[in-house]
C-alpha cells in the first residue's frame, strides 16, 4: 500500500494544503517519512488522517462556486471498530459543508472493506444534503465492497453501483467528472 500515491493529474488546478478554506490547509508532506498505516501496512505520505485508523482520503478538488469536491479513499472502511464514519462526517465533510460543498464524489477504488455499524452518521449527513439539494456519489467500488455496503443499507443514503462503476475518472477533468456524475444521477433519480 505504500506505494499506492493519491492521484497527482490535477495538482496544478487544485491543492488542498494550499487552500485556506480546506480542513488540510497548511499540512506538510514528505515523500520519505511514512508514519500512517493501516494495519500493519504502511501508507504513503501523501494520503491525509482525518482521525480514522484505517481509512484516509486525499481531497483532490473543491470548486466553492460549483459546489462540489472529488475526494480519493484508501483503507479499510471499518464503521464497527473505528467508527469512520463519525471521523469522516465530522472532521472532513461537515467542515466542506460549512464552506459551501454540497456535492461528494469519493473515489473508492482502493477501499479494501467496507464494515458497517449504525447508521445515524449516514442518515444525518444524507438529510443534511438532502435539504440543500446535495449528495454523496461513491465511484469505482470493488464488488465485494459494493456487496457490503449494500448489506450495510449504504444504498439509501449514498449513491453508488453500476452506474457509478468503471468511470474512467482519470481520463477527465475535474469539472467534467462532476458533470459526468450528476448526469448519471439525474438518470438514477428519474
Amino acid at each position: 500500500m505504500h506505494t499506492l500515491e493519491p492521484h497527482f493529474n490535477w495538482r496544478h488546478l487544485y491543492q488542498a494544503e494550499k487552500d485556506q478554506r480546506s480542513p488540510f490547509f497548511g499540512r506538510t508532506y514528505s515523500e520519505f517519512y511514512f508514519s500512517e498505516r493501516v494495519y500493519n501496512y504502511l501508507l504513503h505520505p501523501q494520503w491525509d488522517n482525518f482521525g480514522s485508523e484505517t481509512l484516509y482520503a486525499k481531497i483532490l478538488y473543491a470548486d466553492y462556486n460549483e459546489s462540489f469536491a472529488i475526494i480519493e479513499l484508501i483503507g479499510e472502511w471499518n464503521d464497527c471498530i473505528n467508527d469512520d464514519m463519525m471521523h469522516l462526517k465530522e472532521n472532513l465533510l461537515d467542515l466542506m459543508l460549512e464552506e459551501g460543498i454540497r456535492h461528494y464524489i469519493f473515489i473508492c477504488e482502493n477501499v479494501l472493506n467496507c464494515h458497517t455499524g449504525d447508521d445515524d452518521y449516514y442518515l444525518s449527513w444524507h438529510e443534511e444534503l438532502e435539504d440543500i439539494g446535495g449528495w454523496t456519489a461513491v465511484l469505482n467500488v470493488l464488488p465485494h465492497v459494493q456487496e457490503e455496503m449494500l448489506n450495510g443499507g449504504l444504498q439509501y443514503y449514498l449513491h453508488f453501483g453500476e452506474r457509478m462503476n468503471h468511470i474512467d475518472w482519470r481520463t477527465l477533468k475535474p469539472k467534467h467528472l462532476f458533470e459526468r456524475v450528476r448526469s448519471r444521477l439525474g438518470l438514477l433519480l428519474e
